[in-house]
C-alpha cells in the first residue's frame, strides 16, 4: 500500500496520539495548570465518573479564563471548554481531517464505541500522515452524510482515481481504495436506514445480523462501475418468529438497496441482493444452500457459488461472516462435482488472443471495432480461475492477488507463473481503470472496451504478455478441475 492510497484506508485510531493528562470534574484549576506544566502538555481532558469526556482545558483556556482572573482553587469546570470536539477511533482519517480543517480545530479527542476517551488526534500529526498534496482529494470524498452528499462522494471517485493513476499508484491499490470508499457508503446507508426505521417505530434489529458484500466488492477489486452484490446473515430464531423477523430485514434490505442505487451503486441486474430470500438467510440456511449448489451443478447454481465465495462482511457482526467462511471454505474441496461445474463455466471464456499470440479486437461490424472487451476477455478468466484453484486448495483469501500469492506459497503454482500472472493483473486493471476514467471524463458511462490502436507499442506488448499469462492460468484450471485435456 503506497502512502497516496493508504490515507483513504487509515482510521483515526491508526494515527492518534496518547491521551493528554486526565482529571476528574471538580479538580481545582491550580492542580490542572500544574499538571499541564509538569508534563509539558497543551491540554488536560476532564472526564465524568464513567470516563467519558466532560470538557477540555487548553492552553488558550488558561490564558483567557484562568490567568489573573480566577482563584487557584476554582473548580476546573468553570474554565474548561464543555463542548469537547471528538471523533470515534473507527472513523476514516480523511473525514476527520476534513472536519478539523473545516472547523479550524487543532485537536480532537478520540473515543471508543462506548464513548470513553482513548487518544488525541492532533492536526499537525494527522496532516503529516496525510500529506498536504492529498487535501483536495480528501475534501472531494468527505461530503455530508445525506443521500445527496453520499452521491457526491460516489461521483468524485472517478476524478480521484484518475489522479492516482496519473501519480503512478498501482491499479490494484486504486481498486482497494475504491472498494473501501464504497464499503463506507454501504455503512453510512445502513446507519441511515436503521436510524430511520427506529424513528418510524420499527425498533432495532430483532436478531444479530451481518451484511455481506460479494463479487468485486468482496475481493477488494472494485472498478468505477460496481453494481450491488450483497446479502444478509441473520442470527438464528424460532420458525414461529419468521414473519416478524423477516419483515424487519426485508424492509432494511429494500431501503439499503434503494439508497445505494440512488447514490450511484445500481441494483444488481441478476438480483444478487438481500432483498431476495436467496441472499438473506440464517447461518444454517446458508450452509444448506451452499450444500445444495454442490448437489445440483447447474449453471445457475455455479454462477451463484462463484459470486458467493468472494464474500466479505461490510456491516454488523463480522464474527458471523468469519464463522460462515470457516464452515464453507472446505466445501468445494470436498465436492469435486461442484468444482468441475464451476470450472466448466469459468474456463470456457477465451482471452483476446488469436494465432501467433496476436491481440484479437472487435470486428468491423461492431460498434466497438478495433477494441478489446477487457472485462470479458481478460479480468473474468483471471479472477474466475484464481478463485477455482484457491477453492480447490481450501484457501480462504478472497482477493485475486492474495489467492495467486497463496497458491505460490503452497507450491500449487510455480513462482514464475505467479509473478507473471500478478503482473498481468496489474496491467489489465490499469488499462481498464484508465478507460473508465476517460469514459466518465468524456460524459460516457464507464466501460471496458479498450482501443488497441490508442495504446503505445509498449502497452500493446505488455497486454499481449498479460493475456498469455492469464491463458496459462485458464488452461491450468481447465486441466486440473474441468476434466478437459488442453
Amino acid at each position: 500500500m503506497t502512502w497516496s492510497t493508504s490515507i483513504f484506508l487509515r482510521t483515526v485510531g491508526d494515527v492518534m496520539s496518547p491521551l493528554p493528562p486526565i482529571l476528574p470534574a471538580g479538580t481545582e484549576c491550580a492542580v490542572a495548570v500544574g499538571r499541564m506544566a509538569a508534563l509539558g502538555a497543551t491540554c488536560v481532558l476532564i472526564v465524568d465518573n464513567l470516563g467519558r469526556p466532560a470538557g477540555i482545558l487548553t492552553e488558550q483556556d488558561v490564558a483567557r479564563r484562568v490567568a489573573f482572573q480566577l482563584p487557584a482553587g476554582t473548580p476546573v469546570d468553570a474554565a474548561m471548554t464543555r463542548a469537547v470536539p471528538s471523533v470515534p477511533a473507527s472513523i476514516r482519517l480523511y473525514r476527520a481531517l476534513s472536519q478539523m480543517r473545516g472547523q479550524r480545530q487543532r485537536q480532537l479527542v478520540v473515543t471508543d464505541a462506548t464513548g470513553r476517551a482513548v487518544g488525541l488526534l492532533e492536526l499537525d500529526i494527522a496532516l503529516g500522515a496525510a500529506a498536504q498534496a492529498l487535501t483536495r482529494r480528501m475534501d472531494r470524498l468527505s461530503r455530508d452524510l445525506s443521500i445527496d452528499g453520499l452521491a457526491q462522494t460516489k461521483a468524485a471517485e472517478a476524478a480521484v482515481a484518475g489522479e492516482m493513476l496519473a501519480d503512478g499508484v498501482p491499479a490494484p491499490e486504486i481498486q482497494a481504495f475504491l472498494t473501501e470508499i464504497n464499503r463506507d457508503l454501504y455503512r453510512h446507508v445502513l446507519d441511515r436506514a436503521l436510524a430511520a426505521m427506529a424513528d418510524e417505530g420499527w425498533g432495532g434489529p430483532p436478531v444479530p445480523f451481518c451484511v455481506l458484500i460479494m463479487g468485486s466488492g468482496g475481493r477488494g477489486e472494485n472498478y468505477l462501475d460496481p453494481d450491488q452484490d450483497n446479502g444478509f446473515i441473520l442470527g438464528d430464531y424460532p420458525d414461529a418468529s419468521h414473519p416478524a423477523i423477516d419483515r424487519f430485514f426485508v424492509e432494511l434490505a429494500e431501503r439499503m438497496c434503494r439508497d445505494l442505487d440512488t447514490i450511484g451503486i445500481p441494483y444488481c441486474p441478476g438480483g444478487v441482493m438481500a432483498t431476495s430470500p436467496v441472499w438473506r438467510k440464517t447461518l444454517p440456511q446458508w450452509l444448506d444452500q451452499v450444500a445444495g449448489w454442490g448437489r445440483r451443478w447447474t449453471s445457475g447454481a455455479t454462477l451463484m457459488a462463484d459470486i458467493f465465495f468472494d464474500f466479505q462482511p461490510v456491516f454488523g457482526d463480522a464474527a458471523m461472516a468469519a464463522e460462515l467462511r470457516r464452515r464453507v471454505s472446505d466445501m468445494p474441496r470436498r465436492n469435486r462435482g461442484l468444482l468441475h461445474s464451476m470450472a466448466r463455466d469459468d474456463t470456457a471464456q477465451n482471452v483476446a488472443l488469436g494465432l501467433f499470440g496476436r491481440l484479437v479486437t472487435q470486428g468491423p461490424d461492431s460498434v466497438h471495432r478495433g477494441r478489446i472487451e477487457l472485462k470479458l476477455h481478460g479480468t473474468q478468466p483471471l479472477v474466475g480461475c484464481a478463485r477455482l484453484l484457491a477453492l480447490a486448495a481450501g484457501i480462504e483469501e478472497t482477493s485475486t492477488l492474495g489467492r495467486l500469492r497463496t497458491l505460490g506459497e503452497k507450491g500449487i503454482l510455480a513462482q514464475g507463473d505467479v509473478d507473471q500472472t500478478v503482473a498481468a493483473c496489474h496491467h489489465v486493471a490499469r488499462l481498464r481503470l484508465g478507460q473508465q476514467v476517460a469514459d466518465i471524463a468524456a460524459g460516457r458511462p464507464p466501460g471496458d472496451y479498450v482501443d488497441v490502436a490508442a495504446l503505445t507499442q509498449q502497452d500493446r506488448d505488455l497486454l499481449a504478455d498479460a493475456l498469455r499469462a492469464i491463458d496459462r492460468l485458464r488452461k491450468r484450471a481447465q486441466m486440473d478441475l474441468a476434466g478437459q485435456p488442453v
